[in-house]
């Protein structure tokens, strides 16, 4: 029998590789960690700082650990940022395109953090889909929720664009849809084709001047509320369709501009 290894770290009596009193290596070796050399005794590499009670790399490994190492710590930060986002979302739930287009009660809001129900939206058709979103974001937006706008304002827009030809009262709404989503040149071009086919359109007119105001040029904005005033009677006498379902529009855009025109 081999005489006891003295520990040359604690002097206790000790066997194998490393001291099962004080963890010191008894036997030298090469870092686990960077691959130097160990002498006997040590606890600690003195290349690297790492323990030698971890263990001597075996031959033609000592390379992968300190990979294996990034690879764990880059798993760790990847779990850490998949938990936030769940844990933000769980706050308020994402919105569900199922949900925007949803029949009247059983639409959910969309920042209700509740899970949307799914019901059947095949029989609905694109002209009540583009609806029926128009008027989900401009809920949203009146709620302050842009987070929400911005999810289902482009699929508001592609149910539009699938309408084409619009007429003029989808071309208002999409337009609208547009300025509150920040697709100004979107909304510009709706405005601009609705007042190409009639100069005087009121809704061509308010959706007009809201692009202008969106793109800072408060001249251009007065020079369409100056426009719009002196349509107002003319253009209400015709009693268009659009101008029945945008009243409430038409009103309040008629008390802005009396508004904005006389502090100016």
């Amino acid at each position: 029998m081999s005489p006891p290894t003295i520990c040359p770290s604690c002097s206790a009596e000790a066997s194998g590789r490393f001291c099962a009193n004080c963890g010191a290596n008894l036997a030298g070796g090469k870092c686990a960690a960077c691959g130097g050399e160990l002498t006997p005794g040590a606890k600690f590499c003195h290349h690297c700082g790492a323990a030698a009670s971890a263990g001597a790399a075996p031959s033609g490994s000592s390379g992968r650990l300190p990979w294996i190492v990034a690879a764990v710590a880059l798993l760790t930060v990847l779990a850490m940022i998949a938990g936030r986002s769940f844990a933000s979302r769980g706050a308020g739930a994402a919105p569900d395109a199922t949900a925007a287009i949803a029949p009247a009660g059983t639409d959910q809001p969309a920042d209700s953090g509740a899970q949307p129900r799914g019901p059947d939206i095949s029989s609905l058709t694109p002209e009540e889909q583009a609806d029926r979103l128009f008027n989900r974001v401009m809920r949203l937006a009146g709620e302050g929720k842009q987070d929400s706008v911005q999810f289902f304002a482009p699929m508001a827009i592609s149910v539009y664009q699938s309408l084409s030809p619009l007429n003029t009262d989808q071309r208002y709404d999409a337009g609208r849809i547009g300025v509150v989503a920040g697709a100004i040149p979107f909304a510009k071009a709706q405005a601009d084709t609705i007042l190409k086919l009639n100069p005087t359109h009121l809704l061509g007119l308010i959706l007009a001047s809201e692009v202008a105001k969106a793109e800072g040029r408060a001249s251009a904005a007065r020079d369409h509320e100056k426009k719009l005033l002196a349509a107002e009677k003319s253009e209400l006498a015709r009693k268009l369709p659009e101008y029945d379902r945008h009243v409430n529009d038409i009103t309040a855009a008629l008390a802005a501009a009396r508004k904005d025109l006389g502090a100016a």
